[in-house]
């Protein structure tokens, strides 16, 4: 497999799925399980209708559409980071920046541009939860993963 497209699968999965992780657990603490957030994300693009009643096949549709765009996500870092070579010598940090930057975009502009009434949000817990979700689950494992797929593993 080329290093690109082991770069973005391997980085869409791992991203994906520790932010989505994340997302269940926060979730969680506030009584919403994990049918509902995925509900919540298909929501976003095929609407609110999406939100009644709990169906599965609606939160496969919100499993899809969190994935593709976390694929979409990683593609636009791993491109950068092949473009712009110095991202792989500090992966992490820049890994840690790209996440700031998705939570900016995603919480001040793409959320309030959908939910205007609910977004964005500004308490403490719902902006340490958003910032914990997209540094830490988002944005660091995508640069280390990135590195690892562009430049291989380490050599001691």
């Amino acid at each position: 497999m080329r290093p690109v497209t082991r770069a973005i699968i391997t980085g869409t999965a791992v991203s994906g799925s520790l932010d989505l992780l994340s997302a269940f657990a926060f979730s969680a603490i506030r009584g919403v399980g994990p049918i509902r957030v995925l509900q919540g994300v298909a929501a976003g693009p095929f609407g609110d209708p999406m939100m009644r009643g709990a169906s599965v096949p609606v939160a496969l549709a919100g499993l899809i559409v969190h994935y593709a765009l976390m694929t979409v996500m990683v593609t636009v870092f791993v491109l950068a980071a092949r473009r712009l070579r110095f991202i792989l010598v500090r992966p992490l940090l820049w890994g840690l920046a790209y996440g700031f930057a998705l939570y900016l975009m995603m919480y001040w502009v793409v959320l309030p541009a959908r939910w205007p009434e609910l977004f964005p949000r500004t308490g403490l817990w719902d902006v340490g939860d958003a910032l914990f979700s997209h540094l830490i689950c988002v944005g660091l494992p995508m640069g280390w993963v990135v590195n690892r797929a562009l430049r291989g593993p380490a050599v001691p």
